[in-house]
């Protein structure tokens, strides 16, 4: 079954994180696709919701391999074992990390204008996704968040393979999904509209969820 768009994924996706609300979460959207997800979340829950700002930290000339990633905050998560095994310098790792924190800072400049993460340290977090492909971006989402000192970390998205919830332990405390079809295919596959989300859209969506009903 098929979503009509992220709103519409949204909403299916918060009726099953209903049991959350009790919690008082805050719900963090991944940008862009995320936020019009988290948003409709966010809303159902009664939620905060803000972004997730996260950058991969690519292993130097095998850049879709992930060695850690980095957070708002100075937040840094690095995979020790991946980072030896193939032959990193810390030097290294301090270069990309350098790279990606400017466009970090340029993506917090773009949505916040400036302003400064919703503290989350001590709550439960949802981090929310449009959907989960190979799960690295979402990953790091999770250890930034737990960096960051959130009491519980709950992975939901509309569509995700059928594994998720055991690949994503220990980094997540529950992993919510709609949809887990046996053939993933593209993300996109499983939505009727799957336009891209622009910045605008991601920064009118933050504000408003963060006016007052």
């Amino acid at each position: 079954m098929s979503f009509r768009d992220r709103a519409d994924a949204g909403r299916r996706l918060a009726a099953l994180l209903e049991p959350l609300r009790a919690e008082r979460p805050v719900v963090l959207a991944l940008p862009r696709g995320g936020v019009p997800v988290g948003f409709e979340v966010a809303r159902a829950l009664g939620a905060q919701l803000d972004v997730i700002l996260v950058r991969k930290l690519g292993v130097p000339g095998q850049p879709e391999l992930g060695m850690g990633a980095i957070g708002e905050g100075n937040v840094r998560v690095v995979n020790d074992e991946i980072r030896r095994a193939r032959g990193v310098t810390e030097a290294q790792v301090a270069m990309v990390e350098a790279r990606e924190r400017v466009e970090l800072e340029r993506r917090a400049r773009t949505f916040r204008g400036g302003g400064e993460m919703v503290p989350i340290a001590g709550r439960t977090v949802v981090v929310v996704d449009d959907g989960i492909a190979t799960g690295s971006t979402a990953r790091a989402a999770l250890q930034v968040a737990r960096a960051h000192g959130a009491r519980r970390v709950v992975l939901a998205a509309p569509v995700a393979p059928p594994g998720t919830p055991d690949d994503f332990r220990p980094d997540a405390d529950d992993v919510v999904v709609v949809e887990t079809p046996e053939q993933m295919y593209a993300i996109g596959a499983w939505y009727d509209d799957f336009t891209q989300t622009s910045d605008n859209e991601v920064v009118a969506r933050l504000r408003q969820a963060a006016l007052p009903d």
